[in-house]
């Protein structure tokens, strides 16, 4: 007979999500029993929490032993183990190691599986959580052409830290990093893919403007600007994948990859790279994966005389070929798929009738409730059902993995399970990263999802130096992108969620003589 054992709070995912739902529990139920249930041999925790304004925190993430969790919070019990079977009815969860865990209350924050190109091909590495990365950097040991596929925050960030290989970037779009900003701060970003600091310097096969699209020469000729878009920005908010993706997933995987993943002292251990590349970058646009193939000689002629990609290779010494939907070949040692995450929610969907959204997510309320009476989701494996604020977003970022996994216990720690308002967090999205070795803000609707098509944006822009985009509509600041340090990252906060009607300054709003922190202080 397996062993039952009872707990009043339960965590499936050791993850971001998870850890900090079980973290808040713990201080707001100090008396209850929590349990947590990882997959991993490690967890995630959230350490060096910084206040960068009202809504933006930025913090590092640790891996620890879950023991560390529990000599912090001698309420929560870690189990390491996988789900195999949740039974809503019983409120039990079967696990793998044979044991049932009974709950009064389950936080399902058990993550998303990469979306892998040929998952069964052993050329192609997928980037998730630290074992995936320890995998890459032994493969990247000697390794000559690397071809990279995907646009989201994993590849970009892996595009610039690999160095002393050439690599090939294939992305879908028409700019590089689409999914967190537009093609004018993809041509701020490209002298960084050959180690240049300014836009004089060479950018190796990713020439200036190459494949952006056509607006992005309006960037180039003016240091600020205002305009109106033409084609509206797509409002997907939920396809960024990334180190920014959050939480672990209990069902089989490791915890996912924290913020700071491509740093020297992050999970990718590979030196930092030099101020100007040794290896060259070849972008590719517009196109997917069309075939990998395996080596022969006729593949080997067609990608010597073909490649754009200056290595002085043996034309027979490539283990592994792709061919691109724009019909170009190219050899490498190895290939990166970073093309996205889908919400774990296997076994749960197999033994509920949970409600699922179109994108795979678990559908979650304002109190952060599943379908399934007691049982709540947070992080990657949820998403949102409830009407967002006017600038709030669902994107599967480690920020949003921490704010739900707070909010989603103290929904579970009060009695009905009912609060009067949603957290502060989910009324403007903010997010802080770093790209390609620039300070990166994003702040509410920054590319104009869901906008209309009369919204405008004002940009200004010095090369090398910053970036600062301003989305409005009606006059009133509805989103921003904030490149480099341009300390305006709480001004524009508050001139979101204030709407002050701005229509007054026209374009002298970011007239680099204004100085707009004290203009609206």
């Amino acid at each position: 007979m397996s062993m039952v054992r009872k707990s009043s709070f339960v965590v499936i995912g050791g993850g971001i999500a998870g850890v900090s739902c079980a973290q808040q529990l713990s201080e707001s139920s100090p008396e209850a029993d929590i349990t947590v249930i990882a997959a991993s041999p490690l967890i995630k925790a959230v350490t060096n929490v910084r206040q960068l304004s009202r809504a933006l925190t930025g913090f590092d993430v640790t891996e620890k032993e879950p023991s560390t969790l529990s000599e912090a919070y001698p309420n929560i019990a870690v189990i390491h183990s996988s789900v195999l079977k949740l039974d809503a009815e019983g409120q039990t969860v079967r696990l793998s190691d044979g044991s049932t865990v009974q709950y009064k209350r389950l936080c399902i924050c058990s993550g998303a599986t990469p979306k892998l190109i040929a998952p069964d091909n052993r050329h192609v590495i997928g980037i998730r959580d630290t074992q995936s990365v320890s995998h890459l950097t032994s493969a990247l040991t000697g390794a000559r052409r690397v071809l990279i596929i995907g646009n989201g925050g994993i590849a970009t960030e892996l595009v610039y830290a690999i160095d002393g290989c050439d690599v090939v970037w294939a992305i879908k779009d028409k700019a590089i990093g689409s999914a967190f900003f537009d093609s004018g701060a993809a041509h701020f970003f490209l002298p960084a893919l050959s180690g240049a600091g300014n836009a004089d310097s060479s950018h190796g096969n990713a020439e200036a403007g190459d494949g952006v699209v056509p607006d992005c020469e309006v960037f180039i000729a003016s240091k600020r600007m205002k305009y109106r878009l033409e084609e509206t920005p797509s409002s997907s908010s939920s396809q960024a994948s990334s180190s920014h993706t959050s939480a672990d997933s209990s069902c089989g995987m490791g915890s996912a990859l924290g913020p700071d993943w491509s740093e020297p002292t992050g999970a990718f251990s590979k030196q930092a790279r030099s101020p100007r590349r040794t290896g060259v970058v070849d972008v590719v646009y517009s196109c997917e994966v069309d075939e990998i193939l395996e080596p022969n000689p006729e593949l080997y002629v067609k990608e010597h005389s073909q490649s754009t990609v200056s290595t002085g290779m043996k034309v027979n010494d490539w283990p592994v070929f792709v061919r691109l939907t724009n019909g170009q070949l190219y050899g490498c040692d190895f290939v990166v798929s970073a093309t996205g995450v889908l919400p774990q929610v296997k076994p749960f969907t197999d033994c509920a009738e949970f409600k699922v959204a179109e994108d795979g997510g678990l559908v979650v309320d304002s109190s952060m409730r599943t379908n399934i009476p007691h049982v709540y989701a947070a992080g990657d494996v949820c998403s949102a059902g409830w009407t967002p604020a006017a600038q709030w977003i669902q994107m599967r970022l480690w920020t949003q993995a921490r704010q739900m996994g707070c909010y989603a216990a103290l929904c579970m720690a009060e009695e009905s399970g009912e609060r009067a308002a949603m957290d502060f967090s989910f009324e403007l999205f903010a997010h802080a990263t770093k790209f390609f070795g620039y300070k990166v803000v994003l702040l509410g609707l920054f590319n104009g999802q869901g906008l209309p098509d009369d919204h405008e944006l004002l940009v200004r822009s010095t090369e090398g130096v910053e970036y600062v985009k301003a989305v409005l509509h009606g006059g009133r600041m509805q989103g921003a992108v904030l490149i480099g340090e341009t300390d305006l990252e709480e001004t524009f906060e508050n001139l979101i969620l204030n709407q002050m009607d701005l229509s007054a300054y026209g374009e002298s709003l970011l007239d680099p003589g204004v100085d707009i922190e004290d203009y609206f202080d």
